[in-house]
């Protein structure tokens, strides 16, 4: 809590001194701030650091930041065509944006102004011509989306010196890839070519990103190890590259590590913020993996001083699309994971739906308060909470939100499992969460919640099945290594089975993953009382 609170000290003071500048430019971000980009125009020579700066901030996707610059460009240079190919790149923000009909038709407005003005260049043709198979009005976003990357393979073929045509194709095979794909075949295909490029251009900040998300999933987190490292020593001023390499040590369990990432983000983000620039909701993104990370390596003390903090903030924009309110996401999802990670059954029963909150927030609370409920032995309440589940979904549905709806179906499920569980129908629970589990480690879901794997050991060891709960906890801990549960559900387990070397093992461990910590738990009092004893 202290360290916390000694770095938003040193934030508001730099907030102060970035109010006192007010006349804080681009300029002021140079090269090796953001990161080295080439990115040769046939515009104005006055205009061709700018486009490069422009393109860099594209790259940390600074999506505001970076359509601020292109515009500039325009005005300054009205013969720069591919000003306007900048500013239709900043619209779509390509790993999770659907832009919607306006912000199509405003994309396509910009491509049709930049070949009005004649680009000089093939290249520059291209470059357009390519982002227009996205912008057009045929077809659904996932068509649209395949066909800028086959365009921006074209590209990259035809330039084959162009850094920036593969790095921007490799973009484009991350932002096609098919729903819930487990073979990762895009990914890997991004990663061959980033991988080349990485060891040309260590320097470049898309290519040290772009690996961070091709290798962002379980089984492929550890080979995404040095461009996470790379990363926030390359654009060091860009608030989304101290945050990103999170993604990486979240996956592997390396909690001190995302601590340290998500602080830097978020003080990055404020002092940014106070000088004017955009982008002050993406802190929290970066406060989502920080409070996964504090309550897995027993810091819960930090945890629950964030979540004080960010309930006297006030609601804010955000990086995902218009209409995303990220403070009624963070006042749903925190408390939530903090009463179910902590086992506080009843605290978490008694959530109630955050201001502001949309269906899918919503949905956050019911599925926990539906879980608590359960496992307080309240199955009516626990109903009641679910039925809210079953109308979010209905509604998701009915407004042709499906991948939202097969989230709000998990989760579901999940509460039902432990619904079935309290009424004494272990067989139908089991094979519930051990259908989403399998569904969550073929496709490698986000790695800051409660696994559904975990969730079946948790159920096993009540159920009085030792040895089956070790398997499954020792199956999460591949997936989802160093999760505080899951190293105690482990020891524990083998514990009550008789494998005390084994347990010894994962208490072991558990202290470790927890130094330094004063956490008051009573698990991990437990742990450090058996290894002194033992």
């Amino acid at each position: 809590m202290k360290r916390i609170a000694a770095v938003l000290a040193v934030v508001s003071l730099l907030g102060i001194f970035a109010l006192a500048d007010e006349g804080h430019h681009h300029e002021d971000l140079t090269e090796d701030q953001l990161g080295t980009v080439h990115f040769p125009v046939s515009c104005a020579a006055s205009s061709q650091k700018a486009f490069a700066r422009g393109v860099a901030l594209l790259h940390s996707f600074w999506y505001e930041e970076a359509e601020k610059e292109f515009v500039q460009i325009s005005k300054d240079d009205p013969a720069c065509a591919m000003a306007h190919w900048g500013v239709a790149m900043s619209l779509w923000h390509q790993l999770w944006d659907h832009p919607r009909a306006a912000t199509i038709k405003q994309g396509m407005a910009e491509l049709k102004k930049a070949q009005s003005l004649r680009p000089a260049t093939d290249r520059e043709r291209d470059y357009i011509a390519a982002l227009r198979a996205f912008y057009r009005k045929r077809g659904d976003h996932e068509e649209r989306a395949k066909a800028y990357s086959q365009a921006m393979e074209s590209v990259y073929q035809r330039y084959p010196s162009d850094l920036e045509a593969a790095a921007f194709y490799a973009l484009s095979l991350l932002a096609s890839e098919p729903d819930g794909d487990s073979t990762f075949a895009n990914r890997k295909k991004a990663a061959a070519v980033l991988e080349t490029l990485f060891k040309e251009e260590p320097s470049h900040p898309g290519v040290a990103h772009y690996l961070i998300h091709s290798y962002d999933k379980p089984q492929l987190a550890e080979l995404g190890l040095p461009a996470a490292r790379s990363y926030a020593k390359i654009a060091p001023a860009a608030p989304h590259a101290l945050h990103m390499p999170s993604h990486i040590f979240a996956r592997l369990g390396l909690w001190q590590d995302d601590i340290d990432s998500n602080l830097a983000s978020i003080a990055a983000t404020r002092k940014t913020a106070a000088m004017h620039m955009g982008g002050e909701g993406h802190q929290f993104h970066a406060m989502d993996f920080l409070v996964y990370a504090y309550l897995q390596s027993g810091r819960e003390a930090d945890a629950l001083a964030l979540i004080t903090e960010v309930k006297a903030l006030p609601p804010m924009k955000d990086m995902y699309g218009e209409g995303y309110d990220p403070h009624a996401y963070a006042l749903s999802k925190f408390p939530a994971l903090y009463a179910l990670e902590l086992h506080h059954w009843t605290e978490a029963a008694a959530l109630t739906p955050a201001p502001g909150a949309d269906s899918g927030d919503k949905a956050i609370t019911y599925w926990a308060r539906a879980i608590g409920a359960a496992r307080s032995g309240n199955v009516p309440e626990a109903r009641k909470d679910i039925a809210e589940l079953e109308s979010i979904r209905n509604e998701m549905l009915k407004n042709k939100k499906s991948s939202w709806a097969n989230v709000v179906e998990d989760a579901q499920k999940e509460a039902e499992a432990w619904v079935a569980h309290a009424e004494g129908k272990d067989e139908e629970a089991v094979k519930a969460l051990r259908a989403i589990a399998e569904e969550e480690e073929s496709t490698g879901d986000e790695p800051e919640d409660i696994p559904a794997r975990e969730m079946l050991a948790d159920l096993l060891m009540e159920a009085k099945h030792p040895d089956q709960a070790l398997a499954e906890y020792e199956t999460d801990l591949k997936f989802n290594p160093n999760r505080f549960n899951g190293l105690y559900g482990a020891a524990s387990a083998a514990e009550m089975a008789g494998k005390n070397e084994r347990a010894a093992t994962y208490y072991a461990q558990l202290v470790k993953v927890c130094a330094g910590s004063t956490s008051d738990r009573p698990e991990l009092g437990r742990a450090k009382a058996l290894l002194a004893k033992n």
